[in-house]
């Protein structure tokens, strides 16, 4: 259970290092194309760390891979750990792994779509 319970905080990693990529890139991006300019400004006056992140926003990514590859590599391992013989035991051995399968892939897709805004769309226009 030690394993599983690795990857679950793994995933919980990776999906922190994540949202940084959404926040750093997709949030300023949706809020302008919507047309929140001003709310956008507001929030970069109030939080103004936000102007930091996308400014390094190699390093955001590069963190996020870093944590992607970590819980990559713990769920990997964990993914052939036996689980308790008892019925509610194995149970909520299978639900764990579900979850922190579930977690990491929305951490992937997230950060593919961090990417996406951050990378792909500008060097379009």
């Amino acid at each position: 259970m030690n394993e599983l319970k690795q990857g679950l905080w793994g995933a919980f990693g990776a999906l922190l290092a994540s949202s940084g990529t959404l926040v750093c890139c997709v949030l300023p991006a949706v809020m302008v194309s919507v047309g929140a300019g001003a709310t956008l400004a507001g929030l970069v006056t109030a939080v103004p760390q936000l102007i930091w992140l996308s400014e390094r926003k190699g390093l955001v990514f590069g963190v996020a891979a870093f944590a992607l590859a970590i819980a990559g590599t713990l769920l990997w391992r964990a993914r052939s750990a036996p689980c308790p013989a008892d019925p509610a035991l194995a149970r909520a051995c299978t639900r764990l792994r579900r979850w922190s399968n579930g977690l990491y892939v929305f951490s992937v897709l997230a950060t593919i779509t961090g990417a996406v805004f951050a990378f792909v769309l500008p060097a379009l226009t």
